[in-house]
């Protein structure tokens, strides 16, 4: 059975050993290579640390980007060393099937939008239009409800072309979650999930697919993670946060947002980063999930992978910062790590 996450926060403790485990890794002359499968959200991040990593650990990282859905049913089925998922597996599940979950990361979700004569953070919207926009409710940019966020803005009489992931997601998970919060019309229809029944618009795989398909489609607008729209130079908009401020995505408006988390009582690290309070949160922001059989399945790969996220919290939030993700907590670092050693 799983050990219950208790959050002791003995962070010199904590630190001390993930400072003796990282000092011990040896000079590897032959890698010790693991897979990992699932969030297309968490792909930038993990690859870039399996890059910056290697020398250090002697680990070589294989991540294939299936979307989050892929991803837990991977690390169910054993054919992965480590699972991503952005939208936290239940606990019932986790304990049946023997598996760890731990955030690694967080980052924000952002609409996109490609809408004639309007460019990057203008556009406002809230999350009650957003809703209405993806339930088919508002059909053109130039709907009165999108005018009333916006006066003075010259908005064209553009068909709504909303686009949606295609393939069962985290980031779906999260930006339907914060649909439901904000649209009791979406609530009773929709709801959340990694896939759901979706009223229209166009399909896409991954945030890559998204990405795409909204610089293809006039009129279009869609959801990804912040990096791919930061990458791909989108055009980004502004959001009503629950202080009813307008607020434009960036690591400091993440960042605010994180700071308002509950980590003390998250049931298996799974924390709601939705609609956090702060004039300047930005309103959809989620950590990313990393799930690990416990106990090992494969003693020799199980190490590798804990090597690998070691180094990944001792030493990469630089890296992190520069992809536009937010490190996580340090007290929170220490606590996965104490409990993922407590788990052997």
């Amino acid at each position: 059975m799983l050990p219950k996450m208790r959050f002791s926060f003995r962070s010199e403790t904590c630190a001390a050993a993930v400072a003796c485990l990282l000092a011990a890794v040896p000079s590897f002359s032959h890698a010790q290579s693991v897979t990992g499968a699932g969030s297309s959200f968490a792909a930038p991040i993990y690859e870039a640390w399996a890059s910056a990593a290697k020398a250090d650990t002697g680990v070589n990282v294989n991540y294939q980007t299936v979307g989050s859905s892929a991803g837990q049913n991977q690390i169910l089925a054993g054919t992965v060393d480590f699972g991503a998922s952005d939208a936290p597996m239940d606990a019932k599940k986790l304990e049946s099937a023997h598996l760890f979950q731990f955030p690694t990361v967080m980052g924000g979700i952002v609409p996109v939008v490609n809408i004639p004569g309007i460019k990057a953070d203008v556009l406002v919207l809230s999350g009650d239009v957003l809703a209405s926009i993806y339930s088919g409710d508002i059909t053109s940019w130039n709907d009165p409800k999108i005018a009333a966020l916006n006066p003075g803005v010259s908005l064209p009489d553009t068909a709504v072309a909303p686009i949606h992931r295609a393939d069962g997601s985290g980031t779906t998970f999260v930006f339907t979650s914060y649909l439901d919060q904000s649209s009791k019309n979406w609530h009773d229809q929709y709801g959340a999930g990694t896939s759901i029944s979706w009223p229209g618009g166009l399909g896409a795989r991954g945030n890559d697919g998204v990405s795409a398909t909204v610089q293809n489609t006039e009129g279009g607008v869609g959801y990804v993670e912040y990096a791919y729209a930061s990458r791909n130079h989108l055009t980004t908009i502004r959001l009503k946060n629950s202080s009813g401020q307008a607020v434009a995505a960036s690591q400091a408006s993440f960042s605010q947002a994180a700071e308002a988390a509950d980590w003390k009582n998250a049931s298996h690290f799974s924390v709601n980063l939705l609609n956090t309070s702060g004039a300047q949160a930005w309103p959809i922001v989620s950590a990313t999930y990393v799930l690990v059989p416990l106990p090992a399945r494969n003693p020799a790969r199980d190490e590798a992978v804990k090597r690998f996220f070691i180094w990944d919290f001792a030493k990469g939030d630089s890296i992190a910062a520069k992809l536009d993700y937010v490190p996580l907590p340090k007290a929170v670092k220490d606590s996965i790590q104490s409990a993922w050693q407590a788990g052997k």
